[in-house]
């Protein structure tokens, strides 16, 4: 399950990338229209700026900005970056494995198996899905509701 910290991390960096011709952002306009609690909001921003992300700068005309280009930034390294893992049981991850406990055998375990096959498909949607792509979706919605 995304987690709402990965949910508002996602929302915010839509924001920013809907915004990206206006320069810096405030936190309070990204909190504002996208309903984040702001302190919440100001400590998943660190987290983004940390993992290179998001630039700021600080003070009067201060804000956020993305530091990379949207068709780069996939949701699924902004929901690991967030959250951790993809996978739903440590056994079948790329990037976090970790043998379960109790298991005998990976090879024919049958849960395994069968979350393997829901990492793959989740990982095959949200790695191949960027910030541009997500925000093309809602400039079509966008156009189709006029």
């Amino acid at each position: 399950m995304l987690s709402k910290k990965a949910k508002y991390a996602l929302k915010a960096l839509l924001y920013l990338t809907k915004n990206r011709d206006k320069g810096l952002i405030l936190i309070s306009d990204i909190a504002n229209e996208e309903r984040i609690p702001r302190k919440f909001l100001e400590a998943i921003l660190v987290d983004l700026k940390t993992q290179q992300v998001l630039q700021s700068t600080r003070g009067k005309n201060g804000g956020y900005t993305l530091a990379k280009d949207p068709s780069q930034v996939s949701v699924g390294n902004i929901i690991r970056m967030i959250d951790g893992p993809l996978a739903p049981i440590p056994c079948v991850s790329h990037l976090y494995y970790r043998k379960c406990d109790e298991c005998v055998d990976e090879e024919t375990c049958e849960i395994r198996l069968v979350m393997k096959k829901v990492r793959d498909a989740t990982a095959s949607i949200l790695d191949t899905t960027y910030l541009s792509d997500m925000q093309k979706v809602n400039v079509l919605l966008e156009d189709n509701s006029n």
